[in-house]
């Protein structure tokens, strides 16, 4: 439960500096206020330093996988629930395919609007199915 609330630490962070263009350690001192202790908010920098650093990667595979959408384009939630996902599924090794991927769901179901979950569960599917990432089904 406590990584769970890292990820959310760390994607409201994102979204502080996506929006605001705050840097991050700003964002992760506002983003930590709002809940966890220091392992919480050591996992949420690492995380959320991660996709910073990981962006056009990121970016790019997520624009390959997001039909119809530029990444631009996404409402800014999904946008970071995207890159999270995509975070934990292509650069962090010990991190199981369809617990990154349940993760990200999960946060689009909380903060993310009715089609959200769906959206990332297949974006973040497709990018785990092209990488060859263990655990994800073929179909």
């Amino acid at each position: 439960m406590r990584r769970r609330l890292a990820r959310e630490v760390a994607l409201m962070a994102l979204f502080q500096v996506d929006t605001r263009a705050q840097p991050l350690d700003v964002a992760l001192v506002f983003a930590v206020g709002l809940g966890g202790d220091d392992a919480v908010a050591a996992f949420a920098k690492e995380l959320a330093r991660g996709v910073l650093d990981s962006l056009g990667r990121l970016d790019a595979a997520i624009a390959e996988h997001a039909t119809g959408w530029s990444v631009g384009r996404m409402p800014v939630v999904d946008r970071n629930i995207l890159r999270l996902g995509c975070y934990e599924l292509l650069c962090v090794p010990d991190q199981p395919a369809a617990v990154a991927i349940s993760e990200a769901v999960e946060l689009a179901k909380k903060y993310g609007s009715a089609d959200s979950a769906r959206f990332i569960n297949g974006v973040l599917g497709a990018i785990a199915r092209q990488a060859g990432v263990a655990g994800v089904s073929q179909a």
